[in-house]
């Protein structure tokens, strides 16, 4: 198995060449170094070629895909970023980048592709009634947050809606920019399967933290970020309540996901013209105030502080129902909340120099 992976220098990326090696497959590597994501150059991983360069550059790119059987492009910009002033920065890097990609992959007949998606295109996550019948929330009151009522209402009653498990079936409603250039980069993707007969699988991350996150960054996940704090003394702060329920999963159990996506491609086991998308993300719901308590336990540091605070577009909730991957990938995380969470509180984060 030859295996392209694009931003496999990266914090997802680098687990997955990880693991690809030490089943034995061949692994290159396509990745820009920026340094604002890699503040120390990295010296690549042993038993991958890694080459520097840009995924939106077409010469680049061609020739990284000679004699590659699948591409896992993981190369994006990630995170909500600072402000709208990012926008051009995204599109660039994650969908020009992926039209470029998807070009040469057509032109080099490379017929396979893993894309790394994220929840994020979802926007809010699932939710019912009191009956339990399925409602779309609307955008939250300003009023509301500003009283400490953090969940969504149904937009009909005005009632306060219950949150549940989200499925691939969801509608898409992207509600950043970031959010926005990830549902491009699934369309690009199907687009680009139905016109060459390729297959496609799109792997929606949720919460991912272990090690290599990258570290003070405004890119950075909201763990990697807790950790910052701490690593200054300071107390956690969680805005809300604190009660923000998500669906946190080890870098590891990712790694693994996209190696059995890859199988299934192999296999063909996917349909072609095709995009297939899955959640990955611990079906076990956490809120991001207990991710907060864990990591400041560990570090001897004061509980952490819900702020009460909030910012509009913000998602309260959004949790995943990982049953698809489990029946048609045959994946299930092993690493459990609390053991991951003790030993992400400990390990080496991107551009830590401590």
């Amino acid at each position: 198995m030859r295996l392209l992976v694009t931003g496999g220098a990266g914090f997802i990326g680098s687990h997955i060449v990880e693991a690809a090696v030490a089943r034995g497959w061949e692994v290159r590597i396509l990745d820009s170094l920026d340094p604002a994501v890699h503040p120390d150059r990295p010296q690549g991983i042993p038993g991958a070629h890694l080459t520097a360069g840009d995924v939106g550059d077409p010469a680049a790119v061609a020739e990284a895909l000679a004699e590659v059987d699948v591409v896992v492009h993981q190369s994006a910009k990630v995170g909500l970023g600072v402000d709208f002033s990012d926008a051009p920065d995204y599109i660039r890097n994650n969908d020009l980048a992926t039209a470029v990609l998807l070009s040469g992959m057509a032109s080099a007949g490379v017929g396979k592709l893993v894309l790394a998606s994220s929840m994020v295109v979802y926007g809010e996550g699932a939710y019912t009634d009191a009956a339990g019948r399925l409602v779309r929330p609307g955008p939250r009151l300003v009023e509301d947050l500003e009283h400490g009522i953090f969940d969504p209402r149904d937009p009909a009653t005005g009632e306060l809606l219950l949150p549940a498990l989200v499925s691939e079936d969801a509608a898409m409603d992207p509600r950043n920019v970031y959010a926005a250039s990830k549902v491009a980069q699934e369309n690009l993707a199907s687009a680009w399967a139905r016109a060459t007969g390729g297959t496609a699988v799109a792997l929606r991350y949720h919460n991912v933290y272990g090690p290599r996150m990258p570290k003070n960054t405004p890119y950075a996940g909201v763990a990697s970020l807790f950790r910052s704090a701490l690593a200054r003394g300071e107390a956690v702060r969680v805005f809300e309540d604190g009660g923000q329920r998500r669906s946190f999963v080890h870098v590891r159990d990712v790694a693994e996901a996209n190696l059995l996506a890859i199988d299934a491609l192999a296999g063909g086991r996917m349909a072609s013209g095709s995009l297939r998308a899955y959640n990955i993300g611990a079906s076990e719901v956490h809120t991001i105030g207990q991710v907060a308590a864990i990591l400041s336990s560990v570090s001897g540091a004061p509980e952490p502080v819900a702020t009460g605070g909030f910012r509009l577009g913000d998602v309260r909730h959004i949790t995943a129902s990982s049953a698809r991957a489990q029946a048609e990938l045959g994946w299930i995380p092993a690493q459990g909340f609390e053991d991951g969470m003790r030993e992400f509180a400990t390990a080496p984060l991107r551009g830590d120099h401590s």
